[in-house]
């Protein structure tokens, strides 16, 4: 990845350059402002009947992507491509008894669906994407999909913390992460604001209240380090993961994104991150994706200008600066990396107009 002297125009949308001051740009509308980018970001990673294509993930397609692909169609005004993955997700993805989603599709198999076990974040980004949609393109039989996944939500993956009843937690799935002795929980399927954007419009205040839960949790996660990809919650309290990656990696990345985006850029959290950014990231290196969480030690770094755009974004929310470092997009890099970068950007325009890249 080329690190760049930060044009007025450049770091928010893309690698074409637009002509409007970046301040400017990212207090318009983004449907306009940033229409090349989302072009670009579709050539790369959608399909002409609907489908995101994850291409590290054996050109794979799950509910994350088309999640995250129909929600930044309703960033960009897109109607007619928010409806084609909606289509697409809802032909070859909404095939179990509840209203949620099988969480991955895998193209050139038998079967291409043989896992129907679901994934909570890409339930509620589609949730999500529908609520927008429903109010952006005026379709209220988007609103009635998304209330249908939020009661769902609410029902087969919200249940109270082991050891504290007042509280409630988030399991990534209706299957598979309750144990005998304790819950794996992923901390970055937690996304305050969509949680509490999904709760108000379809009437399921068992959403917002775990949204308030889940922000206490990675508080007290990130009292003692970064926040890791996953953690076990016992009656007696938490623990590192025995089974899956306690270290803080790439799903661990979303965890400040979405809560400076949720507007609590002051969250224990975010700084922890902040602070390991702020030593590391340097023009020209590679940035850090994958941090040993008490230690700090690094032990992977990616040039993805999406992970730079995370940097860049969370160091400016920490130190309440002026100007976030986010490198203009590229499609060459794979879809993950590619998706954080656009949302990034999305939550500056909608959180932070004071970290626009200067």
């Amino acid at each position: 990845m080329k690190r760049r002297d930060f044009l007025a125009c450049a770091p928010a949308f893309g690698a074409m350059m637009l002509s409007m001051p970046a301040q400017a740009a990212l207090q318009g509308d983004l449907a306009q402002t940033g229409r090349a980018v989302w072009e670009s970001w579709k050539s790369a990673f959608l399909s002409s009947d609907g489908r995101v294509i994850d291409g590290l993930q054996q050109q794979s397609s799950h509910s994350e992507g088309q999640g995250y692909g129909m929600f930044l169609a309703t960033v960009f005004d897109d109607a007619a491509s928010f409806r084609q993955m909606y289509q697409w997700t809802e032909r070859h993805l909404a095939i179990r008894p509840d209203a949620l989603l099988a969480w991955r599709w895998l193209p050139g198999q038998a079967n291409p669906v043989p896992d129907r076990n679901n994934a909570t974040d890409g339930d509620l980004f589609y949730a999500w994407a529908l609520v927008r949609a429903a109010a952006r393109f005026r379709d209220r039989s988007y609103l009635e999909r998304a209330q249908g996944i939020a009661a769902a939500l609410a029902e087969t993956c919200i249940l109270p913390m082991p050891g504290r009843s007042d509280q409630l937690v988030l399991l990534p799935a209706t299957f598979g992460f309750q144990h005998d002795s304790h819950l794996s929980l992923n901390p970055s399927y937690y996304m305050p604001l969509a949680m509490r954007e999904v709760a108000a419009a379809t009437g399921t205040p068992a959403l917002a209240a775990c949204a308030q839960s889940g922000e206490a949790l990675l508080h007290e996660i990130a009292r003692e380090g970064l926040v890791p990809d996953w953690v076990d919650v016992t009656p007696s309290g938490l623990r590192a993961s025995e089974a899956l990656s306690a270290n803080a990696g790439y799903e661990a990345l979303r965890v400040p994104l979405f809560l400076i985006w949720s507007r609590v850029p002051d969250h224990m959290a975010v700084r922890r991150m902040a602070a390991v950014y702020e030593r590391t990231v340097q023009p020209g290196v590679a940035v850090p994706t994958v941090i040993e969480p008490l230690s700090g030690v690094v032990l992977e770094s990616s040039a993805d200008p999406g992970y730079q755009a995370l940097a860049g974004l969370t160091v400016c929310s920490s130190q309440r600066g002026l100007g976030a470092t986010i490198p203009p997009f590229s499609p060459d890099q794979p879809y993950y990396p590619a998706t954080l970068q656009l949302f990034a950007v999305v939550a500056v325009h909608e959180t932070l107009p004071e970290c626009v890249p200067l």
